[in-house]
Parts: C-alpha cells; structure tokens; sequence
C-alpha cells in the first residue's frame, strides 16, 4: 500500500501541474495599445486594476531632454516617442488637453532627429520619421526647442530644421527654466 502512494502524489502533482499550464495557456491577451494623440509614437496599453493611474484633477507638467538619437534612422526619436506615449496614456484615459503641458528640448545627437526631410534624406537615405510627431505634437500644445548653442557649435544651420522647432538660447536654460516652474525632468 505505501508503495502505491508515490504514483498517486505524483499523478495528483502531475494533474495540478497540467491545469496550471493549461490555464496560463488560455490567459486573456493584454488588451491593444491605442494612440489618440500622436499615432507615431507607442500607445498606451490599459492596465486592468493599474495601482496607480492618472487623476483627472491633477496637472501634468514635464519637460524632456532629449539626447539621443534613435536606434537605427527609420525610428522616431527616443524622447518624441516617450513624450507622445504619455500624450496617447493621457488622452485615452480622458485627461482634459488643458491639464498637460509638456516641454521637449533637443540637442546633442537627438538634433539629427528635427531635420527637415530633405536633409535627413541627404544625410540617411530614408524620410524622417519623426516629423509627423513633431507636428502633432506641436498641434497638441507640445513645446518644442533645440538648442541654439549646439547649433552654433556644430555648426547646423537652423533653416535645415523642422519648422515646428523654435530655436532656445540653450537647452540647459529651457531644463531649467521649466524645472523651476515645477515641470518634472525626463530624461531620454
């Protein structure tokens, strides 16, 4: 008789090891991102029972730094992409246009990324991608700058710029600027 307890555990443990597989295999999807603000960029996935979301009554205020490039010249810009997925969280969840303000910054490598298309093709041999995020950005409220002394010292002329950019005396004074207006810093 204890000889036969073995098999038993094991085909009761097996069983239950079987039923756990099989209902992770038949676990509902993540629900589809949506992108209602700037298409271009990530959408935003709900979150079933998310711990924290966003408050219809709070004020969203950021200003991003963007410094990089993107990975390879077909993709949109780390920072656009982040500053438009938080624009898409934003609006699918219904926050109200008037309670975000968001800021972007370029310069250093990200500037290859506000090129008008014309000289991104020269410079990539393929279409910017990031214009169209640019330009609903810009639609949406979004701030945009470049810094004028990158500019100036990498030697771009601003007329081969989106023109959905304004050109800032410097991207350090439009971080800190904003900063102490309580415009929370990102980083991309």
């Amino acid at each position: 008789m204890n000889s036969a307890l073995p098999p038993l555990v094991l085909a009761i443990s097996l069983g239950l090891g079987a039923l756990a597989c099989a209902a992770l295999g038949h676990a509902e999807p993540w629900p589809a991102p949506v992108a209602p603000a700037i298409p271009e960029a990530s959408g935003y996935v709900a979150i079933p029972g998310a711990a924290v979301m966003p408050e219809s009554g709070r004020m969203y205020h950021a200003v991003f730094d963007a410094t990089r490039a993107a990975e390879a010249p077909g993709q949109i810009l780390p920072a656009l992409d982040m500053a438009g997925s938080e624009l898409n969280l934003l609006a699918a969840t219904g926050m109200p246009k008037a309670h975000t303000r968001f800021v972007v910054v370029f310069h250093g490598p990200a500037v290859d990324g506000i090129l008008d298309d014309a000289h991104y093709r020269g410079k990539y041999g393929v279409a910017n991608p990031n214009l169209a995020a640019l330009s609903g950005m810009r639609k949406a409220g979004v701030e945009l700058f470049v810094c004028g002394q990158h500019l100036a010292f990498a030697h771009v002329d601003p007329a081969t710029l989106s023109p959905d950019v304004r050109v800032a005396s410097d991207a350090l004074i439009v971080l800190m600027t904003y900063q102490a207006q309580g415009y929370t810093l990102l980083s991309f």
